[in-house]
């Protein structure tokens, strides 16, 4: 096959920035130790990065979302015909993980300053204003223990690590290495659960901070990242498209429970519910297929950046069935930049799409370089990026 035909086959990307998520709301019940989600709705509904809820209380979300580029706190009233109102604008950085402080009509959140310093920082809810609570760690996510305990994950070297903060003595004391983003209080107990990565598979465990012990509670499933707990038994995931339940008391195995036939319901992540446990959110990524469409449309726009800015760094290229040409984020770059700048006529129309879960498979009619013809593209999405192009001509 010519080099410059099977370059022609893909498609790329007309987005910048993180991945395009979204969060979604429901309203939460059990039945017969089962947990039931109804009236679903995106409270998000923008392009661009939504992530991280957390309830400020049982009627109010907060989260991150994206505007004029850069990332900005939330708060989205449920009750009060799903209003929304902005606590944080700061031109000079984005805030992520916004949470309740207890005691103060405050929350805490990550700021990324566009300088590269990362500090936690106090947002007033009244004013608006915000100062920094630690200012000697680079804190990537946290939980308030109490008004003056603070849990968190904290970046060291190419890690995460369990830290416990005592913001009365100043004292920061490192209870693990290599943890996970997750956080969590285990309801009616004074126990703080998190994901140990220092094992295969990770491992969910409990640490008292007042006594500092660790105990297993269970494995992983699929390298999950987050977890909720909805009661002092049952903890939820997000695995792809479905959500799994696992009891503490008599689960050996993680059970899927739920599963999102919605295409737009992608890699589940970020689950939270309100103190009541009446209300549950997730962020969900978007479609692979508005992936591969957006691809589309930068490809047609010869818009090198946008083009492979969509795909991972890991990217693989295959003839079909499995003959790996390709599999260089640079090389393909500077491939795609050299065939766009050489190809006036450039143009790919999609004459038929199947979407079957992260796959999507476009029969596709292009034109290059005074050449009419049609060929297959089956494109992989993970983690809101093409991973695998495998072709068929």
């Amino acid at each position: 096959m010519n080099p410059k035909f099977i370059i022609a086959l893909l498609l790329s990307a007309s987005f910048y920035g993180q991945v395009n998520t979204e969060v979604y709301l429901f309203d939460l019940s059990m039945e017969n130790g089962n947990p039931m989600l109804t009236n679903p709705k995106n409270i998000s509904n923008n392009e661009g990065y939504d992530n991280q809820p957390s309830f400020l209380d049982n009627n109010t979300i907060l989260f991150s979302s994206t505007r004029a580029e850069q990332t900005d706190i939330k708060k989205f009233n449920i009750e009060a015909g799903s209003t929304t109102s902005w606590i944080s604008n700061t031109p000079t950085g984005s805030e992520y993980s916004p949470l309740k402080i207890p005691g103060k009509n405050a929350v805490s959140a990550i700021r990324l300053d566009l300088d590269g310093l990362q500090l936690l920082y106090e947002y007033d809810l009244k004013t608006g204003e915000s100062v920094p609570i630690l200012d000697q760690m680079k804190i990537g996510y946290h939980i308030w223990y109490s008004d003056h305990k603070l849990i968190s994950s904290v970046l060291v070297d190419n890690r995460l690590d369990l830290v416990m903060s005592d913001l009365k003595d100043g004292t920061n004391r490192t209870l693990q290495r290599n943890i996970g983003r997750s956080l969590s209080k285990i309801p009616n107990s004074d126990l703080i659960s998190y994901i140990s990565k220092k094992e295969n598979p990770w491992q969910i465990k409990s640490i008292d901070p007042n006594t500092e012990t660790i105990n297993y509670i269970s494995d992983v499933p699929k390298e999950s990242e987050d977890i909720c707990w909805l009661n002092p038994k049952i903890i939820l995931t997000g695995a792809g498209k479905s959500l799994m339940k696992f009891n503490v008391e008599n689960d050996v195995e993680w059970i899927p429970i739920m599963y999102f036939e919605e295409e737009e319901i992608n890699n589940i992540s970020r689950i939270a519910t309100n103190e009541n446990r009446t209300r549950l959110a997730f962020v969900a990524e978007e479609s692979p297929a508005n992936i591969v469409q957006q691809q589309l449309d930068a490809y047609n726009a010869k818009d090198i950046e946008a083009f492979m800015y969509t795909y991972s760094n890991d990217i693989k290229l295959y003839n079909y069935p499995n003959k790996l040409f390709l599999d260089n984020w640079t090389d393909m770059k500077n491939r795609y930049a050299e065939f766009f700048e050489s190809t006036p006529d450039l143009h790919c129309k999609i004459k038929n799409r199947i979407v079957i879960g992260n796959k999507v498979i476009d029969e596709e009619f292009i034109t290059a370089n005074g050449s009419n013809f049609s060929a297959v593209a089956i494109y992989e999405v993970e983690n809101g990026k093409i991973a695998k192009v495998t072709f068929m001509r």
